[in-house]
């Protein structure tokens, strides 16, 4: 099967574009010449993420949640597009930390409505504009933990686990069309979500702060937002259905292979040792 037409150059929808990696992917496209239309719910980060390019920008603040509202902002786009949409990168995602027994039902359905029911409306608002073209990509970013799951990120496990199955089937039903759907599986990245999750208590007992568990969070991270950008963006141009970023992404995905139901025990000792590791965006 022949290599996709490059994105690079041509309009792009990304959501979650206020910071991280949405942020990186706009900064990074728009400088290869991409029109980039931008949303987030962060009314000042969005801004901030247009203010910084050159090239053509659409903004469009938005919560994810609104099903409706996506529909508005694909028909936005629609009039506002300069030439075939080549992609659209779902990518904004929030965090929460608890065990299950702690769990409050009210933050795991604000999780999900984001991190799932999100991508699901953003991909039925424009999936059609990339099936009258006849090509384009839809780019939904799961995670490591849509590979694993992990103690105390339940609710966030299950939502990326869910961006996956959705993506995957969508990705069957596309079959022998030029409209792809790939999956993002992003290990540690440098970003705000860990300062942005929502947390009650330390679920392990030990009685740390809500900045000192997410100081650790982002001591464990290695990969730069700038760096999975170039990643995602590569992994787009070269036709692949699924996306790792980072090298902890290889090893979760080595481990759910090799040992699918004993990975945590492994993923503890890696996790005590004296290096920089990864953690999750």
């Amino acid at each position: 099967m022949s290599r996709p037409r490059s994105i690079t150059g041509r309009p792009v929808v990304i959501t979650g574009a206020a910071s991280g990696i949405g942020r990186a992917l706009a900064t990074r496209l728009s400088r290869l010449g991409s029109p980039v239309a931008l949303a987030d719910v962060d009314a000042d980060g969005l801004k901030a993420t247009a203010a910084a390019l050159h090239g053509r920008v659409l903004t469009r603040v938005l919560d994810v949640r609104d099903a409706d509202d996506q529909l508005a902002f694909a028909g936005e786009v629609r009039e506002w597009l300069p030439a075939p949409l080549a992609a659209v990168f779902n990518n904004a995602g929030v965090a929460v930390t608890s065990s299950v027994l702690d769990a409050v039902p009210e933050d795991d359905d604000w999780l999900h409505d984001i991190n799932f029911r999100g991508v699901v409306h953003a991909t039925r608002a424009f999936l059609p504009i990339l099936a009258e073209q006849g090509e384009g990509a839809i780019v939904n970013t799961s995670s490591v933990y849509g590979l694993l799951g992990v103690p105390y990120q339940s609710a966030y496990c299950a939502a990326k686990f869910a961006v996956r199955g959705f993506t995957e089937s969508l990705r069957q039903e596309l079959a022998g069309s030029a409209v792809r759907a790939i999956t993002v599986h992003p290990g540690g990245i440098t970003t705000n979500i860990a300062r942005n999750a929502r947390v009650r208590r330390d679920p392990t007992g030990q009685g740390r702060s809500r900045d000192e568990m997410a100081a650790q969070f982002e001591a464990m991270t290695m990969t730069s937002p700038d760096k999975a950008a170039a990643i995602i963006h590569t992994g787009v141009d070269r036709g692949k259905a699924r996306i790792l970023v980072g090298p902890d992404a290889y090893l979760f995905d080595a481990l759910a292979r090799v040992t699918p139901t004993h990975y945590n025990a492994v993923l503890t000792r890696l996790m005590r040792r004296p290096r920089r590791t990864e953690a999750v965006r």
